[in-house]
């Protein structure tokens, strides 16, 4: 039995910080965990510039209502829901995710929480466990699923090198190259060729 587990932002959707960086002119915004391998002082950067510009959920989401999933990402989920379970394991929010789980036709989704104040002032975040993706993807090995994984930032490369098979999509280069031994694909249908090759199909 497999279950795959994919990455959201980069993989389905755009990034979202790099989207309200855009929208607020605020170029320290963009950095991603493309950039940046502790989340946690990612988050800490984020908020302490979210709170400097007096900026906070609703600002956000505003931006998030305007994003719509990547070209070919709705029919690639479709599809791959058509020959194995999915899930997608993301470091986001649940504040964040749902209006772009809709454009996506609701598949499941595990990710974090956002912790904010009345007047949607961001003061924190609470994981949904520690190492999200990982401790995930043994999670589902130890109810007797295969994980096959993919995705593009540097918290998805241990559940990546956690799973029977794992992909690079859209990495960018210097993933790729640190990761030479992991298979790195570019489009959809590439990377569908890929998790069918990975199954056996």
């Amino acid at each position: 039995m497999y279950i795959t587990c994919l990455d959201l932002e980069g993989v389905l959707v755009p990034e979202i910080w790099i989207a309200f960086s855009e929208a607020t002119g605020i170029p320290e915004l963009r950095r991603t965990t493309r950039d940046e391998p502790d989340y946690d002082k990612l988050m800490r950067y984020r908020l302490a510039i979210l709170k400097e510009h007096r900026l906070g959920l609703r600002e956000i989401q505003a931006t998030i209502a305007g994003i719509d999933p990547m070209p070919g990402a709705k029919e690639f989920l479709d599809e791959l829901r058509s020959i194995t379970q999915a899930v997608i394991l993301s470091d986001t929010f649940t504040q964040f995710a749902q209006p772009l789980m809709k454009k996506l036709g609701w598949p499941a989704i595990f990710c974090n929480e956002l912790i904010a104040a009345d007047d949607g002032e961001i003061t924190g975040y609470r994981l949904r466990c520690e190492q999200t993706k990982l401790t995930t993807v043994r999670a589902f090995q130890s109810c007797g699923f295969e994980t096959i994984a993919s995705g593009d930032s540097f918290n998805d490369l241990a559940m990546i090198r956690a799973s029977s098979a794992g992909f690079l999509f859209r990495a960018p280069d210097s993933i790729k190259a640190s990761n030479p031994d992991i298979p790195a694909c570019e489009t959809y249908d590439e990377l569908l060729s890929l998790i069918r090759g990975a199954m056996g199909m």
